[in-house]
C-alpha cells in the first residue's frame, strides 16, 4: 500500500524513467474494480493525457503526483504502478494504462481500494491531497523539534494511542499502519500505548525514529513487503510485519506479535515494547 516511503520511491524512478516520454494512447477499466475511484470520467482520460508530456513525478504523503504538461495524474493508497518495457508482454487487468510513444508503458492497478485522479491545477479538492501539500514532509527540515512539540501540544492528543497520533487524522501524512510499526518498535514504544504516558525523553526519540526510520526505508529502496516500479520488492528489511510475525526480536528474543487494533492490524515485539 503506498505511503510515504513508496511514494517518495515511485517519484524517484519516475524522474528518472519515464519523464519526458509523450502519451501515446490511455486505457482505462479494462477491468472494472468497484472501488477504483476517479475524478470526473474516466473515459476522458485519453483525451486529457494524449500527446502530453511526462513531467515531474512528486510525493505528496502517500500520494503520487504525475504532471504531463498542464495535467496532474494522482495515485493514491492501494494503487500498484508498474513499468513496461518496449515488447514487454501489458498486464491483462488493469485500471489505467498509459503507452508511450517509444512503446513502453506504465499500469495501474488497484488492489483493494484506490484512487487514479487526472485533472487540472485547482480542480481537485480531495483534502488528503491538499493537506498533504500544505504540511510539511517529516523527512523535510520544516519538520522539526518545534513542529513536532505543536501537534503534542493540540488538545485531546494526550488521549491517543501512539498509533492513532501516527497515522490518523492527516497529522501526518504520509506515515499509516505499514511505516509506523517500524517506527514504533525503533522507538520501544508499543502502538497501544497513549500518549499521555510518554516521557519527554520518549517523545524526543519517537521524533528521532520518524526521522531516521523513513529515511532508511527509503534509502534502501522501500520497504521488502512492497513493490517498486519495476515489479521488485524493497530492499529494507521490515522488523515487524506479515514477514516477521511469530518470529523471535532480534533484540531481545521475545515473540513478535500481531493483534487486530484501530481497523487494522499492529506488530510488536512483546518485550521490548510494553505497555506501561
Amino acid at each position: 500500500m503506498l505511503e510515504l516511503v513508496e511514494a517518495r520511491v515511485l517519484a524517484e524512478q519516475v524522474n528518472e524513467t519515464i519523464r519526458g516520454k509523450r502519451i501515446n494512447n490511455v486505457i482505462t477499466e479494462q477491468s472494472p474494480h468497484k472501488f477504483a475511484f476517479f475524478h470526473g470520467d474516466p473515459h476522458k482520460y485519453n483525451e486529457l493525457l494524449k500527446g502530453k508530456t511526462i513531467g515531474k513525478a512528486t510525493a505528496y504523503g502517500g500520494q503520487l503526483e504525475i504532471r504531463a504538461d498542464d495535467v496532474i495524474l494522482l495515485f493514491g493508497d492501494g494503487v500498484s504502478l508498474q513499468y513496461h518495457d518496449k515488447n514487454v508482454k501489458r498486464p491483462l487487468k488493469h485500471q489505467l494504462l498509459l503507452e508511450f510513444e517509444d512503446e513502453t508503458a506504465l499500469s495501474g492497478s488497484v488492489q483493494m481500494y484506490g484512487g487514479i485522479w487526472c485533472f487540472r491545477d485547482g480542480e481537485f479538492d480531495n483534502p488528503y491531497y491538499l493537506i498533504a501539500k500544505e504540511k510539511p514532509s517529516p523527512l523535510s527540515e520544516a519538520f522539526d523539534k518545534f513542529y513536532y512539540k505543536g501537534i503534542l501540544s493540540v488538545s485531546g492528543m494526550e488521549k491517543l494511542s501512539a498509533k492513532a497520533f501516527l497515522a490518523t487524522e492527516q497529522r501526518i501524512p504520509g506515515i499509516g499502519n505499514g511505516v509506523l510499526q517500524d517506527i514504533l518498535y525503533n522507538a520501544r514504544i508499543h502502538p497501544k500505548r497513549k500518549m499521555k504516558t510518554l516521557s519527554e525523553e520518549e517523545n524526543e526519540i519517537l521524533f528521532a525514529s520518524i526521522k531516521t526510520t523513513l529515511i532508511e526505508m527509503i534509502d534502501k529502496g522501500g520497504r521488502d513487503t512492497e513493490r517498486d516500479l519495476f515489479g521488485k520488492n524493497g530492499g529494507y528489511n521490515t522488523k515487524l510485519s506479515k514477514k516477521t510475525v511469530g518470529l523471535p526480536c532480534p533484540i531481545c528474543g521475545n515473540t513478535i506479535v500481531k493483534e487486530a487494533y484501530l481497523g487494522g492490524s499492529i506488530y510488536y515485539c512483546s518485550g521490548c515494547q510494553v505497555i506501561e
